[in-house]
């Protein structure tokens, strides 16, 4: 019963399922619309992170990075490179869930700034997840729906990291170096051999994302796992976002069907530049994920898209379900007034979007 409750709870679910339902009314969605093998690694992947956090790896490397900081500076830097490393295997939504709460408790305990760094964090996680086909879920969409191999990838995903870590680096040098004192360390073991298992579990993720092996393989094998460590993690996993995808798809092949809105955004598919602003732009609106799902049903531009995309989680608070998460984990552990954050958060995002933008239009011109 909590697993129907959290699903029913879930706002984006929410919204999807009423824009799906209002949709059925125009058309009926053609099943051949719907990605299984992307929905099939989504809920491996959302299986496999869940098994991670029951682990605790992140925690562990959390509090020994922190434990080495002399300064706000650093302790930032550190936060904001694992926050990258993280977002690429673990997804952006579960590291900013695990180091945000982290730093704020740091942050309160020793009086250390917090709108800056933690921006910083939750750009980061978005920066890391943009790099792996697995580390959000548009990216595994891109990987499935294009037949994207390995090295096309990376030879987009490696440009936009190296512009991405020089802009956290630009803004990483306007944290004032504050002293601190040494934070103690908890006691948080990693046990190896579940450990071990599960990378090699997420191994068959990996190969099902890069159609290796058949998606379902992988889902069946983190689910297998999990119940052979705990059948409670199972109840955490996050089953709305599987959901919630199901809902894009079908939203998708109604809007297929309606003449006008073809015709709309066909118009706006001429050009890999138009495809990479229009992308970019209607992320603000309505968050990248289904975005991404919507335009790439009018484009064979998948570099376009794919940069577009990922530089388009940076500006509104809804420009990706990371930054909703950023905000609500400030909201529930900072210090400062959410309004305060929230104007602080948004006007970096925002000068960071128009920065890394720009370089993404660079970035473009050289792939294409």
């Amino acid at each position: 019963m909590t697993v129907i409750k959290n699903i029913a709870k879930d706002r984006v679910l929410q919204i999807t399922a009423v824009i799906a339902v209002i949709s059925l009314f125009f058309a009926k969605p053609r099943l051949a619309d719907i990605n299984f093998s992307t929905l099939w690694s989504i809920l491996a992947m959302m299986t496999i992170i869940q098994i991670f956090e029951y682990l605790h790896i992140l925690d562990y490397f959390a509090y020994r990075l922190t434990s080495h900081a002399e300064n706000t500076r650093e302790l930032t830097w550190l936060f904001v490179a694992l926050a990258t490393v993280a977002g690429m295997f673990l997804t952006n939504d579960v590291t900013v869930i695990t180091l945000v709460p982290l730093y704020l408790r740091v942050a309160k305990r020793y009086h250390l700034p917090e709108i800056l760094p933690v921006t910083l964090i939750g750009m980061a996680a978005n920066f890391g997840s943009a790099f792996t086909p697995f580390g959000n879920t548009h990216n595994i969409f891109l990987m499935n729906h294009y037949h994207i191999n390995g090295a096309r990838f990376f030879s987009w995903s490696i440009p936009l990291l190296i512009a991405s870590v020089l802009l956290l680096i630009l803004f990483t040098m306007f944290v004032q170096k504050q002293p601190i004192p040494t934070v103690p360390v908890r006691d948080i073991r990693i046990q190896a051999r579940p450990t071990v298992i599960t990378c090699i579990v997420a191994g068959v993720i990996f190969a099902g994302v890069f159609d290796v092996l058949p998606s379902w393989v992988g889902a069946v094998a983190a689910i297998a796992l999990a119940f052979a460590f705990s059948p409670k993690i199972m109840g955490d996993v996050d089953y709305a976002i599987v959901l919630t995808f199901g809902g894009f798809f079908m939203i998708v092949s109604v809007l297929q069907q309606i003449p006008w809105v073809v015709t709309l955004i066909s118009g706006l598919m001429s050009t890999e530049h138009s495809v990479y602003l229009t992308s970019i732009i209607s992320s603000q609106v309505i968050s990248n994920v289904p975005s991404t799902v919507l335009i790439g049903k009018f484009t064979n531009l998948a570099a376009a898209l794919f940069l577009g995309s990922n530089i388009g989680g940076l500006g509104t608070i809804i420009g990706s379900m990371n930054n909703l998460l950023v905000y609500k984990e400030y909201t529930n552990f900072g210090r400062h007034h959410s309004g305060k954050f929230f104007l602080g958060f948004f006007g970096l995002n925002l000068l960071g979007l128009l920065i890394l933008g720009v370089m993404g239009w660079l970035i473009l011109d050289f792939v294409y």
